[in-house]
């Protein structure tokens, strides 16, 4: 929390300290959190995973147990609340359908995740147009016989049943036949804002290989699983912001699997419902999708306006702070001199997060880039008057005047230094004379003000 120094801001910042006028919160979060909506990304997450390795009638798909322990241990790494193991004859027709078709369903929450990975054997049959049905065998069904078989059909049948806003589905076999349908309405009941990035509703699927491709079967984790759990650790972590996203961990996975099996499997990726994106790792908030990298010169001046442009909606909304800076960091190291940033961050480590060095460097760098704009000699002279030096900050006030004559703020700020630090009472009466013939109100202008009014003589309106 803090409390602002009215009217002693640059102007373009005013109307963001009226708004956080009752206190700036440098959490991310809400004081209070939304109904209906857990205090972090999840209420729970939830994990089935299904290792099929000894058939009952099929044949043998070597390492599916290996791979399915390894990927049960890497969700409870992460912090899965509840991993359902079914390995071989756990792992039959009927107890999948009652965990997909009852179980989840009735258990799952609107404001939780689920992880379903298979490693078995899959299968496809086609329909009277020649499409392609696929399905995956549980352990007490025949390969190629979909009698028994979890179809695709079926999976997304529980997708749309499901309540929880983010499902990813993982498939280390050939699974093929997925139709993608369109984004489905979402609904705010129990919100009070619209869905942001992080709750926008999503249903991805991952699989081993594309069609007509054999999946590679050996002893041990399969190369789909060493690079899936390899991912899950980090490695997915493309843009290096601390979360890693199922559209991440996709593009990480295709990579490693078409390099260890010399491009023999391609992995696909395909969002099957909803425009959001699976979150299986959660970083920093404020390091939250902050997007690609720009290339050129243009794109990277773009990209530090739209930076800084968030960030001061950021305070305006009484939002993170932590977050604020760290785009303003990237505003400036996208265009070091961009003045209008270092301004807002010398602000910020001024009166929201302090840190004085940090404030005074930046409001150096803003006299030094824009020399031109009148807040960048006004932060620097407030940063000056905070550290003691008021004979500089006086000077950076004078500036500030010169750009912009008529900046009401800083007459007053200049009749404050005059009078308590500078002993200039004169000076003082001056500065806040002029503060007030351009529209001032304070109290404490006027006061100063009559108090050294000749008799007879009327202040200044």
């Amino acid at each position: 929390m803090y409390s602002p120094i009215a009217p002693r801001f640059p102007r373009m910042i005013a109307c963001l300290v009226a708004l956080c006028a009752v206190g700036l919160s440098t959490d991310s979060s809400p004081a209070h959190a939304q109904a209906g909506k857990p205090e972090g990304l999840y209420y729970k997450s939830w994990a089935v995973v299904v290792g099929v390795e000894n058939y009952l009638v099929a044949p043998k798909v070597p390492g599916a147990l290996e791979s399915s322990h390894a990927v049960a241990a890497v969700l409870r790494g992460l912090g899965f609340d509840e991993v359902i193991e079914l390995q071989d004859k756990e792992a039959s027709s009927r107890r999948l359908l009652q965990i997909l078709n009852d179980y989840l369903p009735r258990k799952v929450g609107r404001q939780d995740r689920v992880v379903f990975f298979f490693a078995g054997h899959a299968g496809v049959t086609q329909d009277s147009q020649s499409k392609d049905l696929g399905f995956v065998v549980p352990w007490d069904a025949q390969l190629n016989n979909p009698a028994k078989a979890i179809s695709l059909d079926q999976l997304k049948e529980f997708s749309r049943r499901s309540a929880s806003k983010h499902i990813l589905l993982l498939f280390d076999a050939n699974l093929r036949g997925w139709d993608v349908t369109a984004p489905q309405p979402l609904s705010l009941e129990g919100r009070l804002s619209p869905e942001n990035d992080t709750e926008k509703r999503s249903v991805q699927v991952l699989t081993a290989a594309e069609k007509e491709e054999t999946v590679g079967r050996a002893p041990g984790q399969s190369p789909f699983v060493t690079a899936l759990v390899a991912g899950l650790k980090g490695a997915a972590d493309l843009n290096k912001n601390g979360w890693v996203m199922a559209s991440e961990l996709a593009a990480q996975v295709k990579q490693d699997v078409e390099r260890e099996t010399n491009g023999a499997q391609h992995p696909q990726f395909i969002q099957l419902e909803g425009d959001g994106d699976v979150i299986l790792v959660e970083g920093r908030k404020e390091l939250f999708l902050l997007g690609k990298e720009p290339s050129t010169e243009a794109d990277r001046m773009k990209e530090a306006r739209v930076q800084y442009e968030q960030a001061f909606a950021l305070l305006q909304q009484q939002k993170s702070a932590e977050e604020a800076l760290e785009r303003l960091n990237r505003a400036i190291t996208y265009d070091p001199s961009f003045g209008d940033a270092y301004v807002l961050k010398s602000y910020i480590r001024l009166e929201v997060l302090p840190d004085l060095e940090e404030a005074l460097a930046a409001a150096r760098a803003a006299v030094q880039h824009a020399p031109q704009n009148p807040d960048s000699h006004y932060s620097l002279a407030l940063a000056l008057e905070k550290k003691g030096q008021y004979q500089e900050a006086e000077r950076a006030m004078q500036q500030a005047l010169a750009v912009n004559p008529a900046y009401t703020d800083v007459y007053f700020s200049l009749g404050i230094l005059y009078a308590d630090r500078l002993n200039e009472p004169q000076k003082s009466v001056d500065a806040f004379r002029r503060y007030l013939e351009l529209g001032g109100q304070s109290e404490r202008a006027t006061h100063a003000v009559q108090g050294n009014s000749a008799p007879g003589e009327k202040p200044a309106p």
